[in-house]
């Protein structure tokens, strides 16, 4: 549903577009027989822009795109009993250096107006567009497939999105086994906002599948209840799938052992393009071993970042001074405000002058998600008056390019194991930035705590949410005022020591090439 491939390429939201756009990259880089497909949003996700007290505001802007060539391609596909058209938008691999993409664009004249606002925005709220945009993505992606190669061997369905490709595919070859051959599927979370359900009866009415009748779309899913679940559909028809780290594959296959019928559950640790996101000064200094070009690299794009904090906030951070950036999509169970659970110490913390302490906070919540948008604006006015504490926008691909880079430290607080990897903070490490991290997700796999991260202990799971906050706010300003920052003001070598062991150990497990190599396995049936 979403690919982050360029800053100028509005066709994401976060971390799970940012995926795609590595896998893309490194599927181009390591010559595989590979296409994308995703969809052309003409508002994007949204602009995130401010108010005039600086709190946050969502823009929906017209996007254009003259690198994208029209394919000719036009396929019919039904929704809601009508058929609708839908055209294929061609981004070539010289653009951005990934492999064939195409993008899936409702609006067109051959359509009517609600049918054309079906590509419109991203995540769109109403539920009726979102499933839509989902038979748009399964029925319309297949059909272009088809119309570009009749021969494809394999479908990888990256989340329950494309669900509705598995009707057609059942249409075609009337039976459930041959489709099972076709499809492989990845589930990249626990969350259930990312495991839809939906009212069967609804999604039959949207024609969600196909010319199938009620009992035959019962029959082919195996769902006989009012509600459909389009991730436990997916594992059914699907003959492998994967979760996103180890802990996420042993966490999908508790989550849905109950259930009878199911594909296998393995786990792919999902890696970031080190090509794109790695700057190759850093790299390069690194590889040849000038500690002194490697500081200087790290120095000058900590400068850059404290221009843009400077640029948007009127804030001039202190070059010397550490900073520590909390980054990511705005979520509940994401605890942007853990920091600041126990007020009083975090006030105590950012107040001091010994050795000082500045927090960056950027991310987009969801846009009609109120509450997130109220923790981000509540952010803002905590540290409007902090001269040492920001909150910046937009979080897209090149801010959070500036923040890894620029960045000492990044921090990551879900609550555990409610992140199925998480990816933000692998780029941040190809980039010098020292994880500091609850223990969950990928840094399960990395972390070496005190050598190349710092990871907070595990809390009891089983206790009321409130507890486990307290418990985590209280470790997590324990390892800050005790490890990170004794490390960092009164250890220098060994911080630096640190920063290199961070850069050594993400790469090459954590970059996308491997990644995108056990995905082939996996497809090959290879992968054991």
């Amino acid at each position: 549903m979403e690919f982050a491939i360029a800053q100028s390429l509005k066709t994401y939201s976060g971390g799970l577009g940012y995926l795609a756009g590595s896998h893309m990259r490194s599927a181009y880089d390591l010559k595989q027989n590979l296409i994308g497909i995703g969809i052309l949003w003409k508002y994007g996700y949204y602009d995130q822009v401010r108010k005039s007290d600086n709190g946050m505001d969502v823009l929906f802007q017209e996007k254009y795109y003259t690198f994208l060539k029209d394919t000719g391609i036009m396929v019919p596909i039904y929704i809601n009993k009508h058929q609708v058209y839908v055209k294929a938008m061609y981004l070539a691999p010289e653009i951005f250096g990934t492999c064939p993409m195409y993008f899936l664009t409702t609006d067109i004249p051959e359509n009517d107006y609600l049918a054309r606002t079906i590509t419109h925005r991203l995540y769109d709220s109403d539920t009726a567009a979102k499933i839509a945009q989902c038979i748009v993505l399964g029925m319309g992606g297949a059909k272009l497939v088809e119309a570009l190669d009749p021969t494809i061997e394999l479908y990888h369905m990256n989340e329950a999105h494309a669900l509705p490709l598995v009707f057609h595919l059942y249409e075609k070859y009337k039976d459930v086994e041959e489709v099972k051959k076709r499809v492989v599927f990845t589930t990249h979370t626990p969350e259930k906002a990312g495991n839809e359900e939906h009212p069967i009866a609804l999604l039959e009415k949207m024609s969600f599948f196909g010319h199938l009748s009620m009992d035959e779309a019962r029959k082919v899913s195996g769902e006989y209840g009012d509600n459909f679940s389009h991730s436990l559909v997916a594992l059914r028809l699907s003959k492998v799938a994967n979760g996103v780290s180890k802990l996420h594959g042993e966490v999908s296959r508790d989550m849905w052992k109950d259930f009878q019928g199911l594909c296998e559950i393995k786990s792919i640790t999902n890696a970031q393009n080190m090509k794109y996101w790695g700057d190759q000064g850093m790299r390069q200094a690194l590889d040849a071993g000038d500690d002194e070009a490697l500081k200087n690299r790290k120095m000058h794009l900590k400068k850059r970042l404290i221009e843009q904090v400077a640029n948007q906030t009127g804030k001039l951070f202190d070059k010397d001074a550490i900073i520590i950036v909390w980054a990511r999509r705005f979520a509940e169970y994401k605890r942007a405000t853990l920091l600041m659970h126990d007020i009083a110490r975090f006030n105590k913390l950012m107040s001091q002058t010994d050795r000082k302490v500045q927090v960056i906070w950027a991310g987009k919540p969801y846009p009609g998600d109120l509450g997130s948008i109220s923790v981000f604006n509540h952010l803002v006015e905590v540290t409007r008056h902090m001269p040492n504490a920001a909150v910046l926008t937009p979080y897209e691909l090149e801010l959070s390019r500036l923040l890894k880079t620029g960045s000492d430290v990044w921090l990551n607080t879900p609550r555990r194991p409610r992140e199925a990897s998480g990816t933000s903070g692998m780029t941040a490490a190809m980039n010098g930035s020292v994880n500091l991290s609850i223990q969950d997700g990928w840094v399960c796999e990395y972390s070496k705590h005190g050598e190349n991260s710092f990871i907070l202990p595990v809390v009891d799971e089983t206790r009321p949410i409130e507890f486990q906050d307290s418990d985590d706010c209280r470790n997590l300003l324990d390892v800050i005022e005790n490890e990170v920052l004794t490390k960092y003001y009164d250890k220098p070598k060994e911080w630096f020591k640190l920063v290199k062991t961070t850069m050594k150990d993400v790469v090459p497990f954590f970059d996308s090439d491997r990644m995108a190599d056990e995905y082939y396995q996996l497809y090959n049936g290879k992968l054991k």
